[in-house]
């Protein structure tokens, strides 16, 4: 895919799954365990701004990353790299993402604006 531009919402998406996470300290951390969900921040390119999110533990020791904003150009195989403060918690390698905001958009405008043979069907006030 090519966007159009360099801040086209198609390079933007706020949810990811890696792959199981290499924890740094415990494995996981016991808040994640605990409440199988830990907000933190994430970073997925050398020297990038901290990204605030929220953890969601799988099953299989992965997670799914919600991020608290979109974020531009995630792709598969970059690693997701997870932070509480200065400390590294661990990292895991992106796998899948989830929609891009374009996607979002268009099904969004899909469902509220009617479409051209609903709005043909009907019939004018008399």
């Amino acid at each position: 895919f090519k966007a159009p531009s360099r801040d086209h919402p198609a390079l933007y998406r706020d949810l990811l799954r890696t792959n199981r996470v290499h924890w740094m300290e415990e494995e996981p951390p016991a808040e994640l365990v605990r409440e199988k969900m830990m907000e933190c921040h994430l970073r997925f390119r050398h020297q990038m701004a901290l990204v605030p999110c929220v953890l969601t533990l799988n099953q299989d020791g992965s997670v799914w990353v919600t991020l608290v904003k979109p974020a531009r150009a995630i792709t598969p195989g970059q690693f997701a790299v997870f932070y509480k403060g200065e400390e590294c918690l661990g990292s895991g390698k992106i796998l899948r993402m989830g929609p891009s905001v374009y996607t979002l958009q268009q099904g969004r405008n899909q469902k509220e604006s009617p479409k051209k043979e609903e709005i043909d069907k009907i019939e004018p006030a008399t």
